[in-house]
């Protein structure tokens, strides 16, 4: 069996390789990781990304002759590739409200992802959040929430066990405390779940011990 590759950007900036990484780490899914400098001005960088995907965007999973980008994809392509992990729910309406949030976190919070770059090595502290940035605030403590409330009494994680909707909204978490926007108790006691993963806090040290600094995500 050939060995899972995935092809990665920066840890301490690079929200959307943390998604299909930690999928397969929380999950123990061996897998070579190669991590590709972003935003340098090396053509050979942007070329070995190239190599890996035409989309010239990582994250990229290769899977012997399956090639599979995009942070979703690659975590569907997880899912039916190990189904006894479980990274969706078994129960059908549990599974379809999954895959809502997911694809919600996939397409929105525009705002927040703008004012509120991931940036492992920022000191914590907060910044004045626009309305839109609130609301994008207020909109994922409510899914967390629900989550919870409905589908998470076996576990402490969004559907109880860890799973595909825990890894897309993880650079949340992070965002959340590095920014120290003032979130809920549930939502507080969310995200330490999250940072006591192994995998969540192996991810997060990795990225703080990385040297490449990027002046244009280090003003805000």
């Amino acid at each position: 069996m050939a060995t899972l590759k995935l092809a990665i950007g920066n840890k301490n900036y690079s929200s959307w390789s943390m998604r299909p990484w930690l999928a397969l780490r929380a999950n123990d899914i061996p897998f070579v990781e190669t991590v590709i400098p972003l935003y340098t001005d090396n053509p050979a960088d942007k070329q070995q990304i190239l190599s890996f995907s035409r989309a010239g965007k990582v994250p990229v999973l290769v899977d012997g002759e399956t090639t599979v980008w995009d942070s979703l994809a690659i975590i569907e392509y997880i899912a039916e590739r190990y189904p006894e992990k479980k990274l969706w729910p078994d129960d059908a309406a549990a599974r379809a409200h999954a895959r809502s949030v997911c694809a919600e976190m996939h397409s929105g919070f525009v705002a927040l992802r703008s004012e509120c770059g991931m940036n492992l090595h920022r000191p914590v502290s907060a910044v004045a959040l626009s309305a839109d940035a609130k609301a994008n605030v207020a909109r994922i403590e409510e899914i967390w929430r629900e989550c919870r409330a409905r589908y998470g009494a076996n576990g402490p994680f969004l559907f109880g066990r860890f799973g595909a909707a825990d890894a897309m909204y993880a650079p949340v978490v992070h965002r959340f405390r590095t920014y120290a926007i003032d979130v809920a108790p549930d939502t507080k006691a969310y995200m330490d779940t999250m940072m006591a993963l192994p995998a969540f806090q192996q991810w997060t040290r990795e990225g703080i011990a990385e040297t490449l600094v990027i002046a244009k995500f280090e003003d805000a």
